[in-house]
């Protein structure tokens, strides 16, 4: 048996106990890096059963399965283990992913083709290892946002994506604001390349200056271009509910007045926590909207001016993987 082979867990439960699961995950800060976890809904006629699957590049041991088990608590689970083909496992993990079809934008990965459509974007990013923990629902959600801001009159001449992934939600806010300087930063090292292949696979102009994109490695907001790029007119973070609390003073102090922030990745049951956190960093929502169990938040820093919150409606529901 090779070595490197990869395993997966399966759990399967209810979606408030998967969901309880995964916030406990966040709030994990001792968390084997190397166990990668998400959540989703098995299908979408049963939207209460939920599954949370642990991927590793190793046969789990005993304290893996314990660490597994231990995210739910005092509720009692079964540990599914199964041993994945000889094969990238974060490829095949996104193989079939439906296309994003939300606002000015059409994303998708190479088994599917572009659409014509008048006024709108395609995206092309391919399956990759950055690609593999991100939600569908919570970047349609960013997509519609963005598009709804740019519709709303929102000026961008600077912008900052913050646990950029695959670069998209950088790629989506350049095309609607294209002369706007652009920084992505992730804390994985792994994103600088494929970024850096998505950017040409879309005609996307790196570098530093108007309509360029510049891509850092660095935790949150920890890196000298990040500082000095600063102060945003936009700051897009679509990462985890902890991270996103922990961040908001270095993200209110990173906006200009007036200035907005786009957030991401949370559930809606962990809205309240996340809201408080900037409205104490001095930013007020203007816009929100929900994704199934997620929600997308449009916050902006207070100018004088009072901002006035709207809830997005008429948009569809997402609840697969991107």
């Amino acid at each position: 048996m090779s070595a490197d082979r990869s395993w997966k867990i399966t759990v399967f439960a209810p979606r408030d106990v998967v969901q309880a699961a995964l916030i406990t995950h966040e709030d994990a800060f001792d968390w084997d890096a190397d166990i990668v976890i998400a959540g989703s809904e098995i299908a979408e006629d049963k939207p209460e059963d939920w599954q949370l699957e642990a991927w590793l590049g190793r046969e789990p041991t005993s304290g893996d399965k314990a660490a597994i088990a231990a995210l739910f608590g005092h509720t009692k689970v079964d540990l599914l283990v199964e041993l994945l083909p000889d094969e990238d496992w974060v490829t095949l993990s996104q193989q079939g992913v439906e296309p994003i079809r939300e606002g000015a934008f059409y994303v998708h990965t190479p088994e599917y083709a572009d659409i014509v459509e008048p006024g709108v974007r395609n995206f092309l990013i391919p399956a990759s290892q950055a690609f593999g923990t991100g939600q569908h629902a919570t970047t349609a959600g960013c997509l519609a946002m963005l598009t709804h801001m740019k519709r709303q009159g929102v000026v961008i001449r600077n912008l900052a994506d913050i646990g950029t992934g695959t670069g998209l939600l950088a790629f989506a806010a350049m095309h609607l604001w294209p002369r706007a300087r652009a920084v992505a930063s992730d804390i994985d090292a792994v994103c600088g390349p494929v970024v850096a292949d998505n950017a040409d696979a879309n005609g996307v102009t790196l570098g530093d200056g108007a309509g360029k994109l510049a891509m850092v490695i660095a935790s949150g907001m920890d890196h000298p271009l990040l500082a000095a790029a600063a102060p945003y007119d936009l700051l897009i973070a679509n990462i985890l509910a902890g991270p996103l609390v922990e961040l908001a003073p270095d993200f209110a102090d990173a906006v200009a007045p007036g200035g907005s922030v786009l957030l991401a990745g949370l559930l809606e049951a962990q809205e309240p926590a996340v809201r408080a956190a900037y409205r104490k960093a001095g930013l007020r929502l203007a816009a929100r909207m929900v994704r199934g169990d997620w929600s997308i938040l449009w916050l902006r820093r207070r100018n004088g001016a009072r901002v006035r919150s709207t809830r997005v409606g008429a948009l569809p529901e997402w609840s697969k993987h991107w």
